[in-house]
């Protein structure tokens, strides 16, 4: 591998709309990083995102801001302390239905992202947990651009080990919160 190359991806079947030549290296080139890397970003989806935005981030001040700009971001409709919506803001922005679209392929990946995906949809409707994987694409793709750090997966089942530690930290804090403690029975298998 070349500095100027990215490193090998992922095994993808072309797509019918795929470019004829090797879109993915000049993307790298202009990026600095491999956006491709991220799951359910493909060679498309990456590019569509740099058209709209380009590789200098420096106009964002910070990852919330940029996912803000692309309409990914709750609205905050509050009034005398009582929120009368949070619903997001509509917006025609070709990156973020780009990212819309890609979040909404991670429904069957077999990553951290996909596992976050699955875990949306058991929580909220389809439209909105699609909004929410798609917010952590971009703040995913703000940070890879501004740090100049590859993406690494770290896969689903170690999503899953830290929802779970999660769960029974909140679960021993309210059990303590109720002068109770929590015991750890034997694992199911």
């Amino acid at each position: 591998m070349h500095q100027g190359e990215p490193a090998p991806g992922k095994k993808r079947s072309r797509a019918r709309n795929a470019p004829k030549f090797d879109l993915r290296t000049q993307l790298f080139k202009m990026c600095g990083v491999d956006l491709t890397r991220i799951d359910g970003i493909d060679i498309a989806t990456a590019l569509v995102v740099m058209s709209e935005v380009g590789a200098d981030m420096s106009r964002f001040a910070s990852d919330k801001h940029f996912a803000s700009w692309l309409g990914l971001c709750p609205g905050t409709k509050i009034t005398g302390g009582k929120v009368l919506s949070g619903k997001t803001k509509r917006c025609a922005n070709r990156a973020a239905q780009a990212l819309r679209m890609a979040a909404a392929a991670l429904r069957t990946s077999h990553s951290a992202l996909g596992a976050y995906f699955r875990r949306m949809c058991s929580r909220m409707d389809k439209p909105k947990a699609v909004t929410a994987a798609a917010h952590k694409l971009a703040r995913l793709i703000y940070a890879m651009l501004t740090k100049s750090e590859e993406y690494t997966d770290k896969g689903q089942d170690y999503y899953e080990e830290r929802y779970r530690e999660r769960v029974l930290r909140q679960l021993s804090k309210r059990a303590e919160k109720l002068g109770m403690t929590l015991v750890a029975t034997a694992q199911p298998i």
